[in-house]
């Protein structure tokens, strides 16, 4: 029976994120190594015998930002004339049949940093050092000063994957697999909101779920357990395997 999935992809490396400064609004591209990785992920994980079938494809998020909009642009799942923005750039990886719309939505943007904007982990504990509030610093329980918080990030989440499972799941969910059912949601964003989007999904909170890791240009698979959209579930093994085509009976 077919249990869609969500395959959640953060962007290709960036000079930041290289030397781990915080990126949220700021609008950077990927380093030309980035783009040649995620070139080399779109070949080795989209294809029809492959983890991401562009015909199972119901929808496409993307964040606004450049950085993740050009690394749909290499993942081998879209054609110029599907994009809701001009292509950032050449190579362009002209992709395998995907009927899915993309959809640029804020509510997966990065995280808001306000004043760590561009400021890497050691450098805002050493300030708030200096500002009275103590060395340790957890975005998942302490949020941005001047951005948001955990609370903020949260409700905008929470808005996204009510729509994915009322809109995109739920009316695939559990069909025979050949009925022509296609549920499974591709997500372009970024480290911190997809994670955050992985422990929500779980129904974690974000001060109190696990300590996820999305390298730049990495993939992540959720679904569900048991064939049921009330079981949200995260996809930790058999993510790659391919399905193998069932062998028709030859006729006596």
């Amino acid at each position: 029976m077919s249990t869609p999935r969500v395959f959640i992809v953060r962007h290709g490396e960036t000079e930041w994120s290289l030397n781990g400064r915080h990126t949220g609004s700021t609008d950077i591209p990927l380093t030309a190594n980035g783009e040649k990785r995620v070139l080399a992920t779109g070949k080795a994980l989209v294809g029809k015998d492959r983890l991401i079938v562009p015909s199972k494809l119901a929808h496409i998020y993307v964040s606004p930002r450049r950085r993740a909009q050009r690394t749909l642009e290499l993942l081998n799942l879209a054609y110029k004339g599907q994009l809701p923005w001009e292509a950032h750039g050449e190579p362009f990886c002209e992709g395998q049949p995907c009927e899915a719309k993309i959809d640029v939505t804020e509510d997966i943007r990065e995280w808001d940093y306000g004043d760590y904007e561009g400021i890497t982990s050691p450098n805002i504990r050493e300030l708030r050092k200096q500002q009275g509030l103590g060395s340790s610093w957890d975005i998942w329980r302490d949020g941005c000063p001047g951005g948001e918080s955990p609370a903020d990030i949260t409700e905008r989440l929470d808005r996204l994957i009510k729509e994915i499972r009322e809109k995109w799941h739920a009316p695939v969910m559990g069909k025979q697999k050949g009925e022509g059912a296609k549920g499974d949601v591709l997500i372009v964003a970024h480290g911190h909101i997809l994670r955050a989007f992985a422990q929500r999904w779980a129904g974690q909170s974000l001060h109190g779920g696990p300590t996820f890791l999305l390298e730049a240009g990495g993939v992540g698979t959720l679904s569900y357990e048991h064939h049921s959209i009330d079981e949200p579930a995260i996809l930790l093994g058999g993510a790659f395997l391919v399905d193998i085509p069932e062998e028709k009976e030859k006729p006596n």
